[in-house]
Formats: C-alpha cells, structure tokens, sequence
C-alpha cells in the first residue's frame, strides 16, 4: 500500500512535530513518523517528566526546612510511587496535547519504524504486526533525537545499571545510587535522589561538575552538593563496574567513595548518541560526522531533498535548539527564507539551585584573548531573594571591553532558568552594557540582579 505527501518527518520530538506543523501552515500534505508517541524523549523521557520529578524534590527540600519558614511538621513521609506517577501523568497530558495539534492542522501520524528506501520513498513498518506501507514524497526530514550512550565495558541490565529513561520508571527509592556523569542529566537526578533520602555519589571525569558552564556556576554548585550530603568525585574516572549480590560494585581511577564501592542503583548519565537504528535502507548512506548526521548550512543531508534537525544533526542537545531548526528548516524549505544555523543557544539545568546560561564563559574568553568586564552580583544582597529565602546564587555577565556587546551571561539561583530569556534576547538583540542599564527592572525582583551585575561591570555598582 502507498501513500503520497509532500513531506516526511521521521521522528516525532520538538524537532518533528514541530516541522510538521510549520509545513502543514504552508499548505503542505504531512506524515509524521514515530516509533514511540508524540513528543519524543523530551516530552516522554527527557526534560518535561524530569522538571515534574524535580519539582516534587524541591517540594520536599523545603519540607525539611519548614522551621525555617516557621512550621512546625511531624511525621511527614512520602510515597515514591506516586511521585513517579506524577511526572508519568504529566507526560502523557503533554503528548495528548501534541496528538491534538497534529489533527487540529491536518498532519497524519503514523506510528511505526520510519525507513528511507531512496530520497522521496520511505517506508513504515508497525510494532503491532500491521503490513508495511510506503510513503512516497517531495521531502524527507529526520528528527529521530538520539538515546543515552554508554561506557565500554558497561553493561545496561536496565535494573541494576540503568539509564534516565529506566530511571524515570522506578517504584521505589533506592538506599543508594551511583550517579556516573555530571553534566545536566547527572546533576538534576543527583538532586532528586537526594531530596528522597538516597545516599548519592556523583562521579566526574572532568575537573568540575557541569564541565560545560561557566566555572563560578560549577563550583557554587558543587559547593552546595556537598551541604546536601551529596558525595561529588571530580577528575575520577570509572575503572570497572560488576553486578554482585543487592547491587553493583565499582572501582574508580582518582578518587575514591567515602560511603563503600557497592551501590543498589547505577545511572549513567554519560551523554547521547545519535538514534539512526533502522532509518536508513540498504542503498542510502549519508554523510556522518561525529556520529551525527552532518547537514550543510539549510539543513541538507548529502542526499537531495533529504533533510536532518536536532539531536540527530549533532550538538548542542538541546529540546529547544532542535524546536527551534525546525522552524528554520520549513521557512527555508517552504517559505523561501534563507535558515540559519543558531549560534546563540541558551542552556538550562533545573537543580536547585538552578543553573543557567547563554554566550561565553570567562575561561572561554580567556582563551581567545578577548578584552572583557566582568559584573557579579549574589542573590543575598537583592531584596528579593532575601524575601523568599532563596539567597544562593549570582547573576555574572560578560560584556567586551572596546564595545560594552554582552558576551556571555551566567545565572545560578532558584529561578535563574526563568531569568535567562532576558539575557538571551540582549545576546541577539546585540544589546551593550548601556542597553543593560537603561532598561529598568521592576523591585523587588529577582531580575534586578541582572542590572546590578551590568552595573558592577561598568564600576557604577550602588548596591555591592
């Protein structure tokens, strides 16, 4: 049986669903392909279920410390299961969602494993023994994401040694976790598992956890890790790791586990890979690099009209990088609109504190022998965070000396997630440290430290 569209998506995360719809507003015939449901990893696997779980981890942070608020509780406990069960619920209302998008702008959706036999030929195969089809079309666009990877001599038993996706599934709380790998992933579940009561070791090959920021935001972090009981190994490596009697023993290359080498759970967290499993047929092979599909400046693939966006095109791994390309991609596909490639991406990491930020870290600047000022500002000296309690944390921004461009902005604190759009819209606007200071910023609000920070930086600070 085949059908005819004039585009293909292969893959139904923030990439996918959301080049379907862009190109079914053209006025284009749509199918999306997706071997799972609607919404990807991100919203099934990934950033949404996870920011339900970490929300419930903050919930019960602050449980512990209602005396400070002035409460008085007694014989608080929790159920796991529900807690799981919550961040499930919040998944599938967010994948109904997409489903309703899909049909309120008339794209098909087809569940099934997505393979391109020939540029304007793919075929679908279904889980539930259904026969195969063909779809035949203009256009194809890969968005298949990508999945957790991980160490040689690992092995995943999806139980024991498991990674985020097992994770978001268990029913009960683990005594202990080994946690191998500190970058987003890694750190947010260390968080979480803490705020349970498991004792978390967080191990780290690089020299700092969240190796990728700005290194004040590492270190605050870090530092605050260690208040919370979590055992942090940086600059250690995993040498070994074996599955004994009620868990899994490791041995370490660096440092060593205060609290024994045997842990009930092990999650690693070590970063993704490319998901390319059954897309390509026998005759098609395109250009890889890195692992990645490797696409040229509007997205192509070495093949005609056979196009690639998101994590399957490479880093950063980001739901809203992927979200955003699609947009790019179907405007220059359909819309006669020269797509770019963004190079101002904000990232996002939802421990608490919360670490966030846009453009270039200090050490980065370093470097490249860039001349730049450099403004800081603590959350304990703004009203507001005083106000709330949540006084961990800074906003530090990195402005180029000759001509005052914001280079770079770093944010930690209990809603520096949520403080970033500011910074991120100055970063694309061009905006300058005068820009910065010329807007005036409501009180009391967390964002003043934005302009505090700007002002430190041009030596006019009032309030530090």
């Amino acid at each position: 049986m085949s059908q005819k569209f004039d585009l293909v998506v292969i893959g139904g995360g923030p990439a996918g669903y959301v080049a379907a719809i862009k190109a079914a507003q053209y006025g284009k015939t749509v199918a999306v392909v997706e071997v799972e449901r609607a919404g990807g990893t991100c919203l099934n696997w990934g950033c949404i279920p996870t920011k339900a779980l970490l929300k419930q981890a903050e919930f019960a942070m602050h449980l512990k410390h209602a005396e400070d608020y002035g409460f008085q509780l007694e014989g608080v406990s929790f159920d796991f299961a529900k807690v799981i069960a919550k961040s499930r619920q919040v998944a599938d209302k967010m994948a109904t969602g997409i489903d309703f998008l899909f049909k309120k702008n008339k794209v098909a959706s087809f569940k099934g494993l997505g393979t391109i036999l020939r540029p304007g030929l793919v075929e679908v195969t279904y889980p539930d023994g259904k026969d195969a089809e063909q779809f035949e079309c203009e256009d194809i666009l890969i968005a298949t994401g990508a999945r957790p990877r991980t160490l040689p001599g690992i092995v995943l038993d999806r139980n024991t040694v498991m990674t985020s996706r097992e994770a978001l599934a268990l029913a009960e709380c683990p005594k202990s976790i080994l946690i191998i790998g500190a970058g987003a992933i890694g750190v947010e579940f260390a968080y979480f598992y803490n705020a349970f009561g498991a004792k978390v070791t967080l191990v780290e090959f690089a020299p700092s956890i969240l190796p990728f920021e700005d290194d004040d935001s590492s270190k605050l972090v870090e530092r605050k890790y260690a208040s919370y009981g979590i055992e942090v190994l940086t600059g250690t490596k995993l040498a070994s790791l074996e599955l004994v009697e009620g868990g899994a023993k490791a041995a370490f290359e660096g440092k060593s586990p205060k609290g024994g080498d045997v842990f009930e759970k092990v999650l690693v967290a070590v970063g993704v890979e490319a998901r390319l499993d059954g897309v390509f047929g026998p005759d098609i092979k395109l250009d890889v690099e890195r692992g990645f599909l490797r696409t040229n400046s509007d997205y192509s693939t070495s093949l005609p009209r056979i196009y690639a966006i998101g994590d399957v095109a490479g880093p950063p791994l980001l739901a809203h990088k992927a979200s955003w390309e699609a947009g790019q991609c179907i405007d220059g596909i359909y819309g006669g609109v020269a797509p770019s490639k963004k190079r101002i991406v904000p990232g996002c990491t939802y421990c608490q504190p919360q670490v966030a930020s846009v453009g270039a870290t200090e050490k980065k600047l370093k470097e490249q022998g860039v001349a730049y000022k450099v403004g800081k500002f603590p959350f304990i000296a703004n009203g507001k965070a005083v106000g709330t309690g949540e006084t961990d944390g800074f906003v530090k921004v990195l402005y180029g000396e000759a001509n005052h461009e914001l280079l770079g902005a770093h944010i930690v604190g209990s809603d520096a997630t949520e403080l970033l759009g500011e910074m991120n819209l100055a970063m694309n606007m061009e905006a300058t440290m005068e820009d910065l200071m010329a807007t005036m910023h409501a009180h009391p609000t967390l964002s003043e430290a934005i302009a505090d920070a700007t002002a430190a930086a041009a030596g006019k600070a009032v309030h530090s």
